[in-house]
């Protein structure tokens, strides 16, 4: 039977949040990678099934296109306007549209391909509290998903910047890492001829 992750407040359980980022134009790709294939629906998916609720999804470029695409899926939509910055950008709109009272946030990508359910749930049986930092990695390389516990919100929020995510935060502090390469590859997609066995590797941003 699957496992419940989440902090108890007084009787009631606080699930974590999930977050995906998708708002970037995938210039590489030469498509946004939400309206890649079904990768935003599976990707929402991931984090639904694992149990982490509300989902919240920053869409960016092309974003009505993507919104068309969520089929009536329960989710709350973040806009960054300023996707063009870089990842930072998003994770900025992600983390502003979480619930107050979210313990923890399960941070993913859109083109994770490979990335499922049981990695996230993996990577949650490390705990979803406010004081939680953990990531995924794939044969020793770090990666994604990542749980982000409330407490370091501010923090990551202040170190984020470009393209660099939590990355920089993560690099000043002891971080709890899962492997999941047994699971998944955790390669992101970049061109438009790759595989999860080609030219992908574990996202570190």
């Amino acid at each position: 039977m699957p496992t419940a992750f989440g902090t108890v407040a007084g009787d009631v359980t606080k699930t974590p949040a999930g977050l995906l980022l998708a708002a970037g134009a995938g210039r590489r790709f030469g498509t946004p990678k939400a309206l890649v294939a079904d990768w935003l629906t599976r990707s929402i998916d991931a984090l639904a099934a694992a149990e982490c609720g509300p989902v919240v999804v920053v869409l960016g470029a092309a974003q009505q296109q993507a919104r068309e695409r969520l089929h009536g899926r329960a989710v709350t939509v973040a806009v960054a306007a300023d996707w063009s910055v870089g990842l930072s950008a998003s994770l900025r709109a992600g983390i502003a549209a979480l619930p107050a009272d979210a313990p923890a946030a399960v941070v993913t990508l859109v083109d994770l391909a490979d990335v499922g359910e049981s990695v996230v749930r993996r990577v949650l049986e490390k705990g979803a509290g406010t004081a939680t930092l953990t990531r995924a990695t794939y044969h020793r390389r770090p990666g994604h998903p990542v749980v982000l516990g409330r407490d370091h919100w501010s923090g990551i929020l202040a170190a984020a910047h470009g393209d660099v995510g939590a990355r920089a935060y993560f690099d000043r502090r002891a971080v709890a890492l899962v492997e999941c390469g047994d699971l998944a590859s955790g390669r992101d997609i970049d061109w438009p001829d790759e595989t999860i066995l080609g030219r992908g590797a574990a996202c570190v941003r």
